[in-house]
C-alpha cells in the first residue's frame, strides 16, 4: 500500500521543487519509512542524454546507468539512497513508449489519445516506480510551472490517481513564489492565488502550499493564502531563502512538514532521527577555513554544468572543516595562465569537449606544483599532457581531437570504432575498480575493489601503458575485467590524481568522496607549506 507524494510548482521555474522534495524524502526517510523519488520532466527528449549542459545543467548518471536530470543529484545527496531508471521521467519518453506500443498492435486499432493511453502510461510509470523500488512512500516531482502545456497530461494522470487510490494514499504539495515589492515592503500574495487556483481548473486541489519567500509568513498573510486557496493555514509553510540548501530540511521540519504528511497518510508518526544532518549544520556555520578551487571548462556560463562536482568539493569541505570558493574558468578566457591562476590553490578539469587549452592548464598544473584534480575529460588530457611533454611523443593526442591521429594515446573502446551517431556512450553507470595498494588512490579509499559510476567514450589507449610508468605515472585503478585504465597519479606531485569516472555523483554532504577529500587534504597541505 504505497503512499504517493506529488510536488507541483507554480508562479515561475526555478523556485526550487527539486530541494524542496528532496527535504520531504529526508524528513519523511529519518521517521523510519523507505523512500524512493521520481522526477517527471515536461520536455519531448527522451532523457537529457543529448541535451547541452548549458540549457538543461549537468546529465546525472545512476547506478543502473540511466542518463537523468540533474534534480536526480539532489535526491541521492539528500536520502543517500541509489535511483535508478524509473526515477527519471521524461514527456518524450511517456510518447515513445506510446508510439512504440501502438506500432506494435497493442491498442487494438484503436485510436490513440492523450487521456487515456497517455496518462495510463504515466500512471504506470509512477506505480512501477513503487514496484522497482519496493518503498513505503514515492515522492514524484512534476517538473515545470502550473500552466504549461506540456505537463498538462502528467497532472491529468496524477489527478486520476487521486481517485483512483484516495486521499489517504496521496498528497498534493504545490509550490509558489511570493514576491517582495521593494516600494511597498510588501509579500504580495496574489500569484499564489491565481497558481492555485489554475490548479483548481485542472481538478487539483493542493494538500500542502511551501510559499518561498524572502522571510517567513505571519499568521495574517497565512490565513489569506489560507482563505482564497482552501488550505488550513497550518498547512501554508514558508520556504525561505538560505546560504545553505542543506538548511531547508530543518526548516521545513521546525514547520512540522513530515508531520502533516503522515496525518494525512494516516501512517505513524515514528521517532525522528536528524542527528546526523544537524551535525552537518553545525559543520557548515563553524567553517574555520577557506581556500579557492578552480573548475575549468567549456559550460561555466551557469553552475548547473558542473553542479555534482561543485557540491563534492563543498562536501569534501565541510569534513575538512574548510570554506570551498569555487570559481568557474571559461577555457576560452585562459590565454595568461600566470594571471587566471594567481589566488587558486587547486584545479578541477571536469567533463566536457576535448581541447588544446585544457592541455596547457593541465601542464601549468603539474610542473607548478598546483594540486590537480582530472575527472573524465582531465583524466584523459593529462595523459595527453604526459605523453606529450614528459614522455616526448610529441604527436600525442585523443581520437576527439584528431580523428585521423596515428598516436591517440585515448581512443575509442574497441568495440565503438565503427559506431557511428551522438548517442556512442557505451561505458555508462556502475563498473568496478580494483586499486593497486601502496598508492595515493589506496590510500584514500583504504579498499582494494570500488564501484564507481561511468559515462565515457573514450579510453586510454592501454599499448601506451609502459611508456606511462617508464616516466613515472601510476596507472593506480584498472577495471579488473577490461583491463581499462581507472586511475592515474603522480607520486611525485603534491597532489596530481585522475579518474576516468565521475566520482562527484557518489559525494554526499555526510559522507564526502575519497577523492575530493584527498584533493582539499592536499590543498591544505600545500598551504601550510
Amino acid at each position: 500500500m504505497t503512499k504517493y507524494v506529488f510536488v507541483t510548482g507554480g508562479v515561475v521555474s526555478g523556485l526550487g521543487k527539486g530541494i524542496t522534495a528532496s527535504s520531504i524524502a529526508l524528513l519523511l526517510k529519518a521517521r523510519g519509512y523507505k523512500i524512493f523519488m521520481q522526477k517527471f520532466d515536461p520536455y519531448i527528449n527522451v532523457d537529457p542524454g543529448l541535451m547541452s549542459p548549458l540549457q538543461h545543467g549537468e546529465v546525472f548518471v545512476t547506478a543502473d546507468g540511466s542518463e537523468t536530470d540533474l534534480d536526480l543529484g539532489h535526491y541521492e545527496r539528500f536520502i543517500d539512497e541509489e535511483l535508478n531508471y524509473s526515477s527519471s521521467i521524461s514527456t518524450g519518453k511517456i510518447f515513445s513508449s506510446v508510439i512504440e506500443k501502438e506500432r506494435r498492435g497493442e491498442y487494438g486499432g484503436g485510436t490513440v489519445q492523450i487521456v487515456p493511453h497517455i496518462t495510463n502510461e504515466i500512471k504506470n510509470k509512477i506505480y512501477e516506480a513503487s514496484t522497482s523500488s519496493g518503498a513505503d512512500i514515492v515522492i514524484t516531482e512534476i517538473g515545470g510551472t502550473v500552466g504549461d502545456i506540456e505537463s498538462q497530461a502528467v497532472l491529468e494522470a496524477i489527478r486520476q490517481i487521486r481517485n483512483e487510490l484516495g486521499i489517504d494514499r496521496t498528497v498534493y504539495v504545490h509550490m509558489t513564489l511570493i514576491p517582495h515589492l521593494f516600494g511597498s515592503g510588501e509579500l504580495k500574495t496574489k500569484p499564489t492565488q491565481h497558481s492555485v487556483m489554475d490548479l483548481r481548473s485542472l481538478g487539483i486541489q493542493p494538500d500542502l502550499l511551501i510559499c518561498r519567500t524572502p522571510y517567513n509568513l505571519n499568521d495574517d498573510t497565512k490565513n489569506k493564502i489560507s482563505l482564497f486557496c482552501s488550505i488550513p493555514a497550518t498547512h501554508v509553510l514558508s520556504a525561505t531563502d538560505v546560504k545553505n540548501i542543506y538548511q531547508i530540511p530543518l526548516n521545513l521540519y521546525d514547520q512540522k512538514l513530515d508531520e502533516i504528511i503522515l496525518k494525512i497518510f494516516n501512517l505513524p508518526n515514528k521517532k525522528t532521527d536528524l542527528s546526523m544532518w544537524n551535525d552537518l549544520i553545525n559543520k557548515v556555520e563553524t567553517l574555520e577555513k577557506e581556500i579557492t578551487v578552480a573548475i575549468v571548462g567549456k559550460y561555466v556560463e551557469g553552475t548547473d554544468a558542473y553542479i555534482s562536482t561543485i557540491e563534492a568539493l563543498r562536501h569534501a569541505g565541510y569534513q575538512l572543516s574548510t570554506k570551498i570558493n569555487v570559481r568557474l574558468i571559461d577555457i576560452k578566457n585562459t590565454s595568461s595562465l600566470k594571471t587566471v591562476f594567481k589566488d587558486v590553490q587547486g584545479i578541477v578539469i571536469p567533463y566536457g569537449p576535448a581541447s588544446q587549452e585544457i592541455i596547457d592548464i593541465i601542464k601549468y598544473a603539474r610542473i607548478n606544483n598546483i594540486p590537480f584534480f582530472g575527472i573524465d575529460l582531465g583524466f584523459q588530457m593529462a595523459i595527453v599532457e604526459f605523453a606529450r611533454n614528459v614522455c616526448k611523443l610529441e604527436d600525442a593526442t585523443s581520437r576527439e581531437m584528431d580523428e585521423l591521429s596515428k598516436v591517440a594515446v585515448i581512443d575509442y573502446m574497441s568495440d565503438l570504432k565503427n559506431n557511428s551517431g551522438l548517442k556512442g556512450t557505451r561505458r555508462i553507470g556502475n563498473y568496478n575498480c580494483l586499486i593497486k595498494k601502496d598508492t595515493i588512490a589506496h590510500s584514500l579509499y583504504k579498499d582494494d575493489y570500488i564501484l564507481e559510476r561511468h559515462r565515457n567514450r573514450y579510453e586510454f589507449n592501454i599499448n601506451y601503458l609502459e611508456m606511462l610508468e617508464k616516466h613515472g605515472m601510476i596507472i593506480s585503478g584498472v577495471d579488473e575485467l577490461t583491463k581499462l585504465a581507472e586511475i592515474i597519479e603522480l607520486p611525485s606531485h603534491p597532489f596530481f590524481v585522475a579518474c576516468q569516472f565521475r566520482p562527484e555523483f557518489k559525494s554526499r554532504p555526510i559522507k564526502s568522496h575519497p577523492l575530493f577529500n584527498g584533493f582539499i587534504k592536499a590543498i591544505l597541505k600545500q598551504n601550510k607549506k
